[in-house]
């Protein structure tokens, strides 16, 4: 077990501006035009992530959230490896005094890469879309605004259900980026870029997407028609793995320049003892649980839930399976931000057979008539590791006599029509934010519309409100308040399990600079050099 790293995170000033307050920003080049041409540059990039959905109202996984930051932009923006919150496609935003109103002022001339201009009606357009198509990450929007309207043509108002502290970060999301309603139906989600109604996929960003061979290669070209700066790198070259042997061997003999997510421990080990490499090792805000789908089958009983809570031993996970390179967690806030406690560790703690035992027993479950239930994993999508993962997690539960598990697994696609069809009782899941705030680490799951995007299909007007109090409040003893109530909760409810909090790694050639990732995950490869 290593010891939790001291990571701090913080809301942005513009996340909680003084509403009534006015942000006006400059950006781009001097002269308003892209920087000339540097040559051309092309960087090859190694992972063994998997794209999801090429629509951003129904992606819902860090890597394809990556490849939308970079062929497209959203209203506002972050400086890249902080939570500062920076101009995107908006030059200005105001909010009106009370907080529930946001104004967006757009950058005058933006044209998607076919030509199709940025107006406030395709914003709004993209909004209303979102909200209809009811994808898993339609929550960011739908939980909180209320109505889109276009004012004129480079004016979009954003009136919200309530007043929001962090919209300004939800605003910078990729759920919320504009999509070219020449490419998008209004009435489809769109899987593969093949069922676009152009056949290629447009955005806004410092990069174009010219190539994609699902699974095996993506190329990213720079993008003229971009409003901000030209990248030091004309061309990324994503190239697809299968697993992380293979990844480390092609890096190794030179075939790529850099290698993100995910690495087995024993190659970020022995990679991190080289020399001729860099390592960016970065803190970052990622965490693991156990999810339950909690309103039917026997997983509808929190007893059953909180036995299997007790059973969790972190340190066994984090030494067998990580060699130690991630820290536990006991509350699905991460390590170190704002409004942690942790309520697992003294509720549960780790390896709890004999409480687990007792729970088990309340509810007529012994060695003789044991739980039995099915453990799900997906076996690529989070690396090579994840098969152990879910194997070590067995042995805890079964470290019970009145326990037995089944473990059973499906690629990424089949596991979310799996957990949208409440066809796995209990599974594994990852969490990057969305948008670096308690509030994404808790009303995610555990508010209504939040809980059934991701599977867990909790409900309870009581633990609503909370989060709808924390959501429209700028006073931080006011949230301080709630979190703490809503985390003690949670160690009651038990509708996920917090295992650990992991670092991320990634390993480039020596003449490749530029790794900016922060708190936000977000990977913006217009920032990347070469020498």
């Amino acid at each position: 077990m290593i010891k939790a790293r001291n990571v701090v995170y913080v809301i942005t000033a513009a996340a909680l501006v003084l509403f009534g307050s006015v942000s006006a920003f400059a950006g781009g080049s001097k002269d308003g035009k892209p920087a000339a041409a540097k040559g051309g540059k092309t960087l090859v990039y190694g992972t063994t992530d998997k794209v999801s959905d090429m629509d951003p109202a129904s992606a819902y996984d860090i890597h394809t959230w990556d490849v939308f930051q970079n062929i497209d932009k959203g209203l506002l923006a972050y400086t890249p490896g902080t939570t500062d919150i920076i101009p995107g496609l908006a030059s200005a935003y105001e909010s009106n005094a009370t907080g529930d109103v946001f104004t967006f002022h757009l950058r005058p001339g933006l044209k998607f890469t076919d030509g199709t201009p940025l107006t406030a009606s395709v914003v709004k357009w993209s909004i209303d879309r979102v909200i209809a198509l009811g994808g898993d990450p339609s929550w960011l929007v739908s939980d909180f605004v209320k109505e889109v309207t276009a004012k004129d043509d480079l004016t979009v108002v954003f009136t919200l259900k309530q007043p929001c502290a962090f919209f300004p970060s939800l605003a910078a999301t990729p759920t919320y980026f504009p999509v070219n309603p020449n490419d998008f139906p209004a009435d489809k989600i769109i899987k593969d870029i093949s069922e676009l109604k152009s056949g290629t996929l447009s955005g806004l960003g410092p990069y174009k997407l010219t190539s994609f061979k699902r699974d095996e290669e993506a190329i990213f070209e720079y993008n003229p028609s971009f409003y901000g700066e030209k990248p030091d790198v004309d061309r990324i070259v994503i190239r697809y793995f299968a697993d992380a042997t293979t990844m480390r061997l092609a890096f190794e003999k030179g075939e790529i320049d850099l290698v993100y997510k995910s690495l087995n421990p024993s190659d970020i080990k022995d990679l991190s003892a080289k020399s001729e490499f860099t390592t960016n090792r970065l803190s970052g805000p990622q965490i693991r649980y156990i999810c339950f789908e909690t309103s039917e089958g026997m997983f509808k009983d929190k007893v059953l839930r909180q036995a299997v809570a007790a059973l969790v031993n972190r340190p066994d996970v984090i030494q067998k399976v990580y060699l130690g390179q991630n820290a536990p967690l006991y509350s699905m806030v991460p390590n170190g931000m704002m409004y942690q406690t942790q309520n697992f560790k003294t509720v549960f703690g780790d390896a709890n057979v004999a409480l687990a035992t007792k729970l088990l027993a309340s509810k007529g479950y012994t060695a003789a008539k044991p739980l039995t239930f099915d453990f799900w994993y997906t076996p690529s999508h989070y690396g090579d590791t994840e098969v152990n993962m879910a194997e070590v997690l067995k042995a805890n539960f079964e470290a019970c006599p009145a326990v037995k598990v089944t473990l059973k697994s499906a690629e990424w696609a089949t596991y979310k029509d799996n957990w949208n069809k409440k066809l796995m009782p209990a599974y594994l899941l990852g969490w990057y934010p969305d948008y670096t705030d308690p509030d994404n680490y808790t009303a995610a799951f555990a508010g209504t519309s939040g809980s059934a995007g991701m599977g867990i299909y909790f409900s309870n007007p009581e633990w609503d409100a909370l989060f709808a109090k924390e959501q429209g409040s700028t006073d931080s003893a006011v949230r301080k308040q709630v979190f703490e109530k809503v985390q003690a909760m949670w160690a009651d409810e038990v509708m996920t399990i917090p295992i650990w909090q992991g670092d991320l790694f990634i390993f480039t050639k020596p003449s490749i600079s530029g790794v900016k990732l922060g708190p936000t995950l977000i990977f913006n490869y217009s920032e990347l050099k070469m020498k």
